[in-house]
C-alpha cells in the first residue's frame, strides 16, 4: 500500500484533491481532500475517508449522516496530483441534502438550482445512533 500512496503527489499541506464520481452513472458528486491516512484507510476498508480541513481530522463520509461512499475504483491523474474516486453513493452526497454538490449551474448569466433537496439536512445531521454500518456487501476490489 505504501507504493500506491507514494505515487500520489500531495501538496505542501500533504493533501490531494479527491473528486467523487458515481461509478455507474458518471455523475460528479463532490470534491474533498485526502491526506495519506485517508487514502490508506479508504484502500484498506473500501469505505471512503477524507481529511476535513475545518475539523482537522479524518472524516469518514457518512459518519454523521449515514450517506456513505463505497469505493469501486481509485484513479490517479497524469500528474499524480488529483484522485478520482469511483464510488457507490448510499443516499445523497451533499450536506445540503442534494444528490450532488454541483447543483448550481451558470445559465444565461445567472446561477440556477439544478437539483432539488432530497433529504432534509436537519434530519441527516441529527445526533443519535451511528447510522453507518461497519461493513458492506459492496465490494470495490
Amino acid at each position: 500500500m505504501d507504493a500506491i500512496v507514494d505515487a500520489i503527489a500531495f501538496n505542501d499541506a500533504d493533501l490531494v484533491p479527491a473528486i467523487a464520481q458515481h461509478y455507474d452513472t458518471g455523475e460528479v458528486l463532490m470534491m474533498a481532500w485526502m491526506n495519506r491516512a485517508a487514502v490508506k484507510e479508504t484502500l484498506a476498508t473500501g469505505r471512503v475517508c477524507y481529511w476535513s480541513r475545518s475539523r482537522r481530522r479524518l472524516w469518514r463520509k457518512g459518519e454523521e449522516s449515514g450517506q456513505i461512499q463505497f469505493l469501486k475504483e481509485l484513479r490517479l491523474d497524469c500528474d499524480g496530483d488529483t484522485i478520482l474516486l469511483l464510488v457507490d453513493q448510499v443516499g445523497v452526497a451533499c450536506h445540503t441534502g442534494r444528490h450532488t454538490c454541483f447543483y448550481r449551474a451558470l445559465r444565461n448569466g445567472a446561477f440556477v438550482i439544478t437539483a432539488d433537496v432530497e433529504k432534509d439536512p436537519a434530519v441527516l445531521y441529527s445526533k443519535g445512533e451511528d447510522p453507518c454500518p461497519t461493513s458492506s456487501n459492496v465490494s470495490w476490489k
